[in-house]
């Protein structure tokens, strides 16, 4: 899921969240926002069940991916846009 909040000015606070699954390890958000860098933004398991990260993002379009400590890459179904790339934000 994705969640987006207005901040002042031209940011938004986007917070990406996922069921905590045990089985894949840390799961970073990655992409244009952090130069693809793994670890970046790391995904917090919550007591609810879900991990999640919030990130502080200029208006644009972000392209992302997840990625689990086991390697394995993978898209969000609430992306704006799923393309051979990854998903795509636009704010």
């Amino acid at each position: 899921m994705i969640k987006r909040s207005q901040l002042f000015g031209a940011k938004t606070r986007v917070t990406f969240s996922l069921p905590a699954d045990e089985s894949s390890g840390v799961v970073s958000v990655v992409g244009s926002f952090n130069e693809w860098t793994p670890g970046s933004h790391e995904l917090v398991t919550r007591r609810d069940g879900t991990r999640s990260v919030s990130v502080t993002l200029a208006s644009g379009t972000h392209r992302f991916r997840y990625l689990a400590s086991d390697g394995h890459w993978f898209d969000d179904e609430h992306a704006d846009l799923i393309d051979d790339q990854g998903g795509v934000l636009t704010l």
